[in-house]
């Protein structure tokens, strides 16, 4: 499993609709919006780095209103806890 996180500029009235349209994207997990030199930040969670290549070439690529990315590729992921576990607040 290859992790990355794309850090990402968007024009900021289609943040909401780019967000939108990331989370459409296979391979896309989760996106999030920041406070910070970046607008979005987006975990993308593919088999292959082939797939990341064409995930972000050809598909975040194609998006408008994306001002520039940069794509932090995650060797190892360390946690004292299953990392789902931190985000669950118990409501269903």
């Amino acid at each position: 499993m290859v992790t990355a996180f794309i850090l990402m500029n968007v024009e900021r009235p289609r943040l909401k609709s780019i967000a939108d349209d990331l989370l459409a994207i296979d391979g896309v997990a989760e996106v999030y919006s920041v406070a910070g030199p970046f607008d979005l930040v987006v975990i993308v969670r593919v088999k292959e780095h082939e797939q990341l290549n064409d995930l972000v070439t050809e598909h975040i690529g194609s998006l408008e209103g994306i001002e520039g990315t940069e794509t932090l590729i995650s060797f190892r992921a360390f946690a004292k806890k299953d990392l789902g576990l931190l985000w669950d607040i118990g409501v269903d």
